[in-house]
């Protein structure tokens, strides 16, 4: 095996006399297995995440160090939780130099779910995204999932003589927490504000009772970011959320778009990473 040559040109750490800083530069859309707790059986769900990876670069310096950033995720557990979702913003701070470091990661999440009448289980899955950022000292972490719903339109339902027309849709929910917090339960924070929850497996009976519920619980997705943003506000865990909801429509050749952001009532603390316990 050939010695490594450390006599090698560093360019990345030369000067560059431009005089513009880069507020974020490293890696991007890298799948990486990561592990996650999962409150349903307090055990351990295996995933893969797509991982981005950035820190600040001062103005007089060329470049970054893009090899520093997988030595830092590969040096690092795959186990996420509480104690260590820092640990590798805090390696990229020290390896490359740098005042801020940043971690996103997106990753398939499954939940089993039991059909409403004949209990019938499956598996239904939800994108769950990840962003922690460090600048100096302070720290931030913001949780967001993407959660299939259904919803039937009210003004369909009040001016029909048989019927009203319902479709799917989607909930990117983000928030920042004081205090532990679930994926799960930030997920069924949004299923209950729909029409309908999802399944993956319904029988006849439980094909039925979706069928009604969604009947009786009609919500525009205005109704539907409202729902959410009144849980988020009664939750005391809670101390910023963004709700963006998203109709698929099945009688329009558009969608149905509404969103709703703002600091939780009376939240005064920064988040901390505890949805991860």
């Amino acid at each position: 095996m050939k010695s490594i040559d450390y006599s090698l040109i560093d360019t990345q750490s030369s000067l560059d006399h431009r005089k513009i800083a880069i507020k974020r530069v490293g890696i991007k859309n890298l799948r990486y297995p990561v592990q996650i707790r999962d409150k349903q059986r307090h055990t351990l769900q295996s995933t893969i995440a797509t991982v981005l990876l950035t820190v600040d670069l001062p103005a007089h310096r060329r470049g970054t160090h893009m090899s520093r950033f997988i030595e830092a995720l590969h040096s690092h557990s795959s186990i996420l939780h509480v104690e260590n979702i820092y640990d590798i913003p805090i390696q990229l701070q020290r390896k490359l130099q740098s005042f801020g470091a940043h971690m996103e990661l997106e990753f398939p999440f499954f939940l089993e779910k039991k059909a409403p009448v004949t209990h019938s289980s499956g598996l239904i899955d939800y994108t769950v995204r990840l962003g922690v950022t460090l600048v100096g000292e302070e720290r931030d972490f913001m949780l967001t999932v993407v959660v299939p719903i259904t919803t039937l339109c009210p003004c369909s339902k009040a001016i029909s003589i048989q019927g009203a027309h319902s479709q799917r849709g989607q909930v990117a929910c983000s928030a920042r927490f004081e205090r532990p917090m679930w994926i799960e339960d930030l997920i069924r924070m949004v299923e209950k504000s729909a029409s309908c929850e999802l399944y993956s497996l319904l029988k006849r009976p439980d094909e039925k009772a979706v069928t009604e519920h969604a009947y009786t619980h009609p919500v525009f997705v205005e109704d539907l970011v409202r729902n959410i943003a009144i849980l988020a506000e009664e939750n005391s865990k809670i101390v910023w959320y963004r709700i963006e909801a998203e109709n698929f429509e099945s009688i329009h050749n558009h969608n149905a778009y509404a969103l709703v952001e703002r600091e939780a009532t009376g939240s005064t603390k920064k988040c901390d990473p505890y949805c991860l316990r």
